[in-house]
C-alpha cells in the first residue's frame, strides 16, 4: 500500500476513533454523546522516594493513606556504622591539624623543611574532605517529606535492609489536584488560560467548576489534538488522584 493511500485511510478513520470510549482512567480525547471530553484527576506534585544509601530501615512510621507535613521524617535508617566512620574521620582531622601546628612551629625554628609542612597541610585537607563526605552520607540517614501530602504506596518494610536506589514510598500532594484531558486543537482559537468549564466526576457522581491552567506545548499532527490541564476551584477534600469523569465546555457562538 502506498503512503498516500495509507494516510487517506487514517484520516477517514479519525471520526470513528474519536467516538471510541476510552479505557478506564484514560485521558484520551474521546467524547460522549453530549460532546463532553474524558478527564482524569491527578496530583500536581507526586514522587517516589528512594534510598540514597545502602542500610537497614530503622523507622517507617507512615502507612498507605497516612497524611504528613513538609519536613517530617518519612524514612529513617540505622546509620550507626556511618556515624562511627564520621567520628573516626573527625578524630583523624584533629590529629592532622595538631601535627600541622607542630610542624609549623618546628619550621620557624628551622628544624624541619617546608616540604614537611606542606605535606602536613595536604593531610589536613585530605582528612577534612573525608569528614565532609561522611557528613553528606550521614545526612542521608533520614528522608524528609519534600512537601505536605499523603502516602500513596509503601514499597519497603520496617527493619528491611535496602540497597542504594531502592524505591521506598510513593507520595503525592492531594491538596493540589488538577484535571488532565485532550481537546481538539481548533479549540485553541477561543480556549485560554482561566477559561471555566464543568467537570463531572464519575466516582462521586458530582459536578465541579474548573478553570484552564495551561495547554500543551505541541499539537498532535495525526489527531489534531492538544493536551490541557485545569484546576478544580476550591480544591474539594473528597477528590482523590486517579478519579475520572467528563468535562463540558461552552465555546463562544
Amino acid at each position: 500500500m502506498k503512503k498516500a493511500e495509507l494516510a487517506a485511510l487514517l484520516w477517514a478513520a479519525l471520526p470513528a476513533l474519536a467516538q471510541t470510549p476510552p479505557a478506564s482512567g484514560s485521558t484520551s480525547g474521546a467524547t460522549d454523546k453530549d460532546g463532553r471530553m474524558r478527564v482524569q484527576i491527578s496530583a500536581q506534585q507526586q514522587t517516589t522516594l528512594s534510598a540514597e544509601l545502602a542500610a537497614k530501615i530503622a523507622s517507617l512510621p507512615f502507612k498507605e493513606g497516612d497524611s504528613f507535613k513538609a519536613g517530617q521524617t518519612l524514612v529513617a535508617f540505622d546509620c550507626s556504622l556511618f556515624r562511627a566512620q564520621l567520628n573516626k574521620a573527625q578524630a583523624q582531622t584533629d590529629a592532622a591539624r595538631q601535627i600541622l601546628r607542630v610542624n609549623k612551629r618546628l619550621a620557624e625554628l628551622n628544624s624541619i623543611s617546608n616540604l614537611e609542612v606542606e605535606q602536613a597541610e595536604a593531610k589536613v585537607k585530605e582528612t577534612e574532605a573525608e569528614v565532609g563526605a561522611m557528613r553528606v552520607t550521614v545526612s542521608k540517614c533520614s528522608l524528609g517529606a519534600p512537601f505536605s501530602g499523603r502516602v500513596a504506596k509503601v514499597l519497603a518494610e520496617n527493619h528491611q535492609y535496602v540497597p542504594q536506589g531502592k524505591p521506598l514510598l510513593d507520595i503525592m500532594d492531594t491538596s493540589r489536584l488538577e484535571v488532565k484531558l485532550i481537546v481538539p486543537s481548533r479549540w485553541l482559537a477561543w480556549l485560554a488560560k482561566g477559561t471555566r468549564f464543568s467537570v463531572h466526576v464519575d466516582d462521586l457522581n458530582k459536578d465541579y467548576v474548573a478553570r484552564v491552567t495551561r495547554t500543551g506545548a505541541r499539537i498532535d499532527p495525526v489527531s489534531q489534538s492538544v493536551s490541557l490541564a485545569g484546576e478544580i476551584e476550591s480544591s474539594p477534600a473528597e477528590l482523590l488522584p486517579g478519579m475520572s469523569g467528563w468535562a463540558a465546555f461552552k465555546p463562544p457562538k
